[in-house]
């Protein structure tokens, strides 16, 4: 709140200006980040605030916005509602928007206020606690049980190098290779292993199946020098496929059984054994090994074939910027809900609607005039006569957002704007009735205690002359 002042202006007219907007959150996908881990040290994001308006019709500085690196293939929910799905290098999403910077008094010039005396406070930024979840981008996802062989395949073809152990369930999370085959290159995937059930939750569950979500081809890697007797090449597969189809999506993506450990002399007498019987898939069947290379080559163009074909079939992607916006404020409409009181001073009515609720969270109640601008606004909007239809008062007690106050119609024959800045005319009307009141009452005592004096000096005369 400002007042122009210069020699031989006095009175210049206001001039403070607006304050600036509060920074937002945005999230940006980044192919330099491939993991969410420093959310687990960082838990708290917020934009900055804006700065001040100024006098000299200068505004306030808007608040600075952060931006977030997040890697490729991050969910983010909220609520359990997914906000974005950031795929695309320089995708960007703005999950937060900074609130809004109050209005100086400069804006608020009417007929009626020629130079305000206050100023709209700044509201809020938007909060809200998100969840991310990294769903790893590839062009193909190698599947199989545990110890199957896809860590050994994947570094063998690429230059990844993940943990491979004798061990079940080594991979606890993806790992990404690139590989190239002639002019295609692409990203393979070696995700956690699938045991039955997995659909449901059991072992690594959904930790597993969400990482091929995005995958254009699927690869069943399946171990054929297991010496499980009651597993073998064709179970792997129908099992497989099972939890496949009731993860549900999946059932459009090419496949490639991929025999696996055919270096093993048992293992290759299977996968020959079983290959007649895989036709009826009607998918490719290579027989490959990791530790002697065996069938690689092949197979990687055969991957690098399947991935050109889903990409020509895809239309272009390009970095998009998504905005989560909140509902629109500017809903003018609004509710009133009459309360029964237990005790008396309880709230009687509560207000609910955007337009007040904002209203009530700008307005600086140490400042008699803002609050009879709220005033002016609440009876502008129908608050007013929504409150009379409905039994309310003069002294009734009105909440609206986390604001209660006694309720006092707004007498549209005074002038707001009579008086100092700062103050409101309807305030000092209050007050001197008040002052009358608490007056009338003062003589009313006095008089009373006038009366009872005399009647007391009357009954001790009379009890000397008896």
């Amino acid at each position: 709140m400002s007042v122009h002042r210069e020699k031989f202006k006095p009175l210049g007219g206001p001039d403070g200006g607006n304050g600036g907007h509060g920074g937002d959150v945005v999230f940006v996908v980044d192919p330099n980040v491939h993991t969410l881990l420093d959310f687990h040290f960082q838990t708290r994001l917020q934009g900055g605030n804006g700065k001040h308006g100024q006098g000299s019709n200068r505004d306030g500085a808007t608040g600075e916005s952060i931006k977030v690196s997040v890697p490729n293939g991050t969910v983010i929910y909220s609520g359990g509602e997914i906000l974005a799905d950031l795929t695309g290098d320089g995708t960007e999403v703005t999950v937060a928007q900074g609130g809004r910077g109050g209005r100086g008094n400069r804006a608020l010039v009417s007929s009626k206020r020629k130079v305000p005396g206050f100023a709209e406070l700044g509201e809020s930024g938007d909060e809200l606690e998100v969840v991310l979840e990294l769903k790893s981008v590839a062009d193909v996802g190698l599947v199989g049980f545990p110890s199957a062989g896809k860590s050994s395949l994947i570094a063998a073809m690429s230059a990844a190098r993940p943990k491979i152990a004798d061990y079940p369930f080594t991979t606890l999370t993806p790992n990404l290779g690139v590989v190239s085959a002639g002019e295609t290159t692409y990203t393979i995937a070696d995700v956690p292993g699938l045991i039955p059930g997995a659909a449901a939750g059991k072992g690594l569950g959904l930790e597993f199946l969400r990482h091929i979500e995005r995958c254009a081809v699927l690869a069943h890697v399946v171990d054929c020098a297991n010496l499980e007797s009651e597993r073998d090449p064709v179970s792997d597969i129908d099992a497989l496929e099972h939890e496949l189809a009731e993860y549900g999506g999946l059932a459009d993506r090419p496949r490639i059984i991929v025999l696996n450990k055919v270096d093993v002399p048992d293992g290759r007498e299977l996968a020959e054994y079983v290959r007649g019987d895989l036709e009826k898939y009607g998918w490719p069947v290579y027989l490959v090994s990791a530790v002697s290379r065996e069938g690689l080559k092949e197979l990687n163009f055969a991957f690098a074939r399947e991935v050109q074909d889903f990409r020509s079939a895809q239309p272009p992607v390009e970095a998009t910027r998504m905005v989560i916006r909140p509902a629109a404020i500017d809903d003018s409409g609004f509710k009133i809900k009459k309360l029964v009181p237990a005790f008396e001073g309880d709230v009687e009515f509560l207000v609910t609607g955007a337009k007040p609720e904002r209203w009530i969270n700008q307005t600086s109640f140490e400042n008699e005039e803002a609050v009879g601008y709220l005033a002016d606004r609440l009876a502008n909007l129908g608050v007013e006569d929504e409150l009379v239809k409905q039994g309310a008062i003069p002294g009734s007690i009105v909440k609206i957002a986390d604001h209660e106050f006694e309720w006092q119609p707004t007498d549209p024959n005074i002038i707001a704007t009579v008086g100092p800045r700062g103050t409101d005319a309807r305030f000092e009307v209050s007050d001197r009735k008040g002052a009358d009141e608490r007056l009338a009452e003062r003589k009313e005592r006095r008089s009373e205690l006038l009366e009872r004096v005399a009647k007391e000096k009357e009954a001790r005369g009379k009890s000397r002359r008896g």
